[in-house]
């Protein structure tokens, strides 16, 4: 007499997807790079007896512009998130490519706003902190762009994403979420408390 040999799957644990935890990580870290420029910005601005000095005048109306574009792409990537959870690919899909067109237009009124402010990146300390946050910023916005387009790229092997397999997608949103709090935090220091 044989006895098939039993597998005993009760002690088996699954191991915990980190994948998340990981994304969360190293936002955490870009978190803390982007609080360093936050902090040396106010520090040079506490300096300075004129802020912006006289030769940097900034634009808000561009800037406002591309402000509600990237905030209501956050607003836009959720519902593509929540589609995949119905499990509507073509609903995501749909959301994503938008998420994706509100990115490269913010990036493009960026990239024009760049070309038209008459001043550069070394024209004085102001403009030093300008560029380099807006510009640190804006290759944040180009990789969460790049994470969008991946997604939607994957999305076209069948069954790639549904409604029980979409972490991907979740995380390229939790991503965007972040470039679009870093803006607000951004926007708030660089135009709007510029005029006070």
């Amino acid at each position: 007499m044989t006895i098939a040999p039993t597998t005993d799957t009760s002690h088996h644990e699954e191991h915990p997807d980190f994948r998340v935890l990981g994304l969360l990580t190293f936002l955490v870290s870009e978190s803390l790079m982007f609080g360093g420029f936050f902090a040396a910005y106010l520090f040079y601005r506490g300096l300075a007896d004129v802020w912006p000095p006289h030769e940097t005048e900034v634009e808000l109306i561009l800037p406002t512009i591309n402000t509600i574009i990237l905030v209501s792409s956050s607003f836009v990537i959720h519902f593509g998130d929540a589609a995949i959870k119905k499990n509507d690919l073509k609903g995501m899909r749909k959301w994503y490519k938008i998420t994706a067109g509100m990115g490269a237009i913010f990036l493009l009124g960026q990239v024009y706003e760049y070309l038209t402010l008459g001043y550069g990146l070394t024209t004085n300390i102001f403009s030093n902190c300008f560029y380099l946050m807006t510009g640190f910023h804006g290759l944040h916005v180009f990789i969460g762009l790049l994470l969008i387009l991946g997604v939607l790229w994957r999305s076209r092997r069948p069954e790639h994403y549904n409604a029980t397999k979409h972490i991907g997608i979740e995380m390229a949103e939790i991503y965007w979420h972040f470039v679009d709090i870093i803006w607000i935090v951004l926007f708030s220091l660089l135009y709007i408390l510029t005029r006070f």
